[in-house]
């Protein structure tokens, strides 16, 4: 027997979900998240869920995790101190920059500009360039290395980045400075940006790699020391990390390549949603990844989801394929509050967290949250997790009256005016990635997952338009389920530049076979076999005098047939639908990438039993919760008891291990085959 855990640690809890591969048994667990040291909570997790099913962690083959420990580093500005080799004239590129200002109009006003990765202080020039050809117009100094690297290590850098100017079209250079810095600095991790990212635009190119060596030494310190507390208990298996994009990547390659973990964490839900709508018939989705500290949306279309070619985290953007992934600080732990000044109700950022957690929790919390709002209206028991958790509803409405209070309402009106505000906050994250891409939201179902996402999807489908509303089968463990059904990937890329009218269809299939070749023995050498590694492309196309370029993907056999002539008509239906015009200017090819993926986990969700549409052998209790302005009564249902074609009309609840759902009032909820349920206007 073959057994896969996927393990994904967010904010407030560590989820957990064991999948046996032949017949597609599994079982979950949820254990409060270690914030101190995220081992820790997974250790626990390992353990309890092994010994839920009958088995020891030697048993488990492969372990796959979802971290946001490169993504708190950035956020929390806890990356190493980072030394920075550059060619000479480039010593203020980190502090030139782009001039690109968010924030809207005026934002320049009241921007602070974020603080570089590698201080000047820790940046040094060196003789030596290759030319826009990547032939050598002058050698290396190595004088001029050796005496940069020693004061880098007097000063106490951590890590070293060489990025030289065109090093992305010959990286002779940054190797030999790469080996000098292994012989004087021997402790500090080295990254090279033409290893990273071989692509033009020195400033991208440079601030990717800066950003890879600052968060190296604590990915590297946290995978080796999981690891090793992994063999210790016993677990020899393989140990993979989900990438940013979507695909694993083995632990031996994030601690070189961190950059690529810098949205490891919501690419989870992404990858279980994904699984989810494959085998529920539903192509366009929109995901609603709700957790104690945030809510993560993302679009799917036609069971694709978007990637976009650079990773945002906080202030940081770096060049790195990723999950279109927008993040707001909206999540069941986020605390509501009235500022003095403006005697208007707010909710989060700020968020309880695992420690101390919503007052609910019982574990000494007193500010009121979301979790709160939820328990005070009658939307969440007073048990979760199986009835292991029990929750505290008095202290909840103590907390919550303080909002009431200030606000001069009654207690119920406060709580559901913090649970209204919250899902606004999802709702406009969710018009990011839908309405302000061009696409409509009307056309896209809403699934709901994480710890909260299904006591939110049903409000939030409502103000989207989007329906049905979608609560999954383990809603709050779909990140872990996403991690452990997901494949192997990787990716290299290759500056072009070039009017399509200056090349041929047979020069870039060659170029892109030779990088397949690459990224195909980068899998072979991680122990995915031959037969299963399939390759894609991705071309990055502009009109020749633009700035920015689009990335289409493109498999071969499609390149071989349609020619650059279907790139370009391609290029020109997307440009169309995301600018709303077209030029006349000729196409540019830009970048090259080839992707090689492992085979993905064919797994088949279980059907349920087919049921009359009467849910009652699943009814636990009545119920009442506020909702529209009154108390009105409602059904609590168990979801382990419902059967295939079940019909529950709200306002009703169903609970099950590791979530809630809530079915609103006006609203009815219908069982898939497959044990989703799908909301919908009644």
């Amino acid at each position: 027997m073959t057994y896969r855990l996927g393990v994904d640690v967010g904010g407030t809890f560590t989820d957990l979900l064991l999948l046996e591969e032949e017949t597609g048994a599994f079982w979950r667990h949820k254990t409060p998240s270690t914030p101190a040291d995220s081992s820790v909570g997974i250790l626990n997790g390992v353990e309890a869920i092994c010994q839920k099913a009958g088995i020891t962690p030697a048993d488990i083959e492969v372990f796959l995790h979802g971290t946001t420990v490169a993504t708190n580093a950035v956020l929390e500005g806890k990356g190493a101190r980072v030394g920075l080799i550059v060619a000479q004239g480039y010593r203020q590129i980190m502090q030139i920059a782009r001039s690109f200002v968010p924030g809207g109009l005026a934002g320049w006003i009241v921007w602070p500009k974020p603080k570089p990765l590698a201080a000047l202080l820790d940046t040094y020039e060196v003789g030596g360039r290759m030319d826009a050809q990547g032939n050598e117009l002058t050698p290396l100094n190595e004088g001029e290395v050796r005496a940069a690297l020693e004061k880098l290590k007097a000063q106490g850098v951590e890590a070293i980045t060489v990025s030289l100017m065109n090093a992305y079209l010959n990286g002779v250079h940054e190797k030999r400075i790469g080996e000098l810095a292994a012989e004087i600095l021997p402790n500090a991790p080295v990254s090279l940006s033409h290893e990273v990212l071989p692509e033009m635009q020195e400033y991208e190119r440079t601030l990717t790699t800066v950003a890879n060596a600052a968060v190296r030494p604590i990915v590297s310190r946290y995978v080796s020391n999981l690891r090793g507390k992994l063999r210790s208990a016993g677990m020899a298996g393989k140990l993979s990390l989900l990438r940013s994009d979507g695909g694993l990547m083995s632990s031996e390659k994030s601690e070189e390549h961190p950059v690529a973990l810098l949205m490891s964490g919501p690419a989870g839900g992404v990858t279980g949603a994904l699984w989810v709508g494959k085998n529920a018939g539903i192509k366009n989705i929109l995901t609603l990844d709700v957790g104690g500290t945030s809510t993560d949306v993302a679009l799917i279309e036609n069971l694709e989801a978007r990637r976009v070619r650079t990773t945002e985290v906080g202030h940081l953007s770096v060049r790195a394929s990723a999950l279109d992934v927008k993040t707001v600080g909206a999540g069941g732990g986020s605390i509501a509050y009235v500022p003095e000044l403006t005697k208007a109700l707010r909710v989060g950022p700020q968020s309880a967290g695992a420690v101390p957690g919503p007052v609910a929790y019982g574990k000494g919390g007193e500010l009121p949250t979301v979790t709160d709002a939820n328990v005070v209206l009658g939307y969440l028991p007073e048990a979760l997790l199986g009835g292991t958790f029990k929750l505290d509803r008095e202290g909840a409405k103590q907390a919550v009256q303080t909002i009431a209070d200030a606000l001069g309402i009654g207690l119920f009106e406060a709580a559901r005016g913090i649970i209204d505000i919250v899902n606004e906050n999802m709702f406009g994250a969710l018009r990011m990635i839908s309405v302000q891409q061009g696409y409509d939201p009307r056309d896209f179902a809403v699934m709901g997952f994480g710890g909260a996402g299904p006591l939110h999807v049903n409000a939030v489908a409502k103000l989207m338009n989007s329906w049905p509303a979608i609560s999954p089968v383990s809603p709050g463990v779909l990140c872990a389920l996403g991690d452990a059904t997901t494949r192997m990937r990787t990716e290299t890329a290759r500056s072009f530049s070039k009017r399509v009218g200056d090349t041929s269809q047979e020069e870039v299939i060659a170029l892109l076979d030779e990088m397949a070749a690459q990224t195909r023995g980068e899998l072979l050498a991680d122990g995915v076999p031959e037969a299963q590694i399939v390759s894609q492309f991705e071309i990055d196309v502009r009109y020749e005098g633009q700035a920015f370029e689009v990335p289409l993907s493109i498999d071969a056999e499609t390149l071989r047939k349609d020619g650059l002539k279907g790139v370009t008509d391609r290029f020109d239906a997307e440009h169309k639908r995301l600018f709303t015009f077209n030029m006349d200017t000729p196409h540019e090819l830009v970048n090259l990438r080839a992707v090689a993926m492992g085979a993905a986990l064919d797994l088949p969700a279980a059907q349920l039993p087919v049921g009359d549409g009467h849910p009652s052998d699943a009814k636990i209790r009545d119920h009442e919760l506020w909702m529209d302005g009154k108390v009105h009564p409602a059904v609590i249902y168990d979801r382990a008891k419902l059967k295939q074609g079940d019909v529950i009309p709200g306002p009703a609840i169903v609970i099950e291990m590791d979530s809630t759902t809530l079915i609103e009032l006006g609203c009815v909820g219908k069982v898939d085959a497959v044990g989703n349920i799908l909301i919908n206007l009644a």
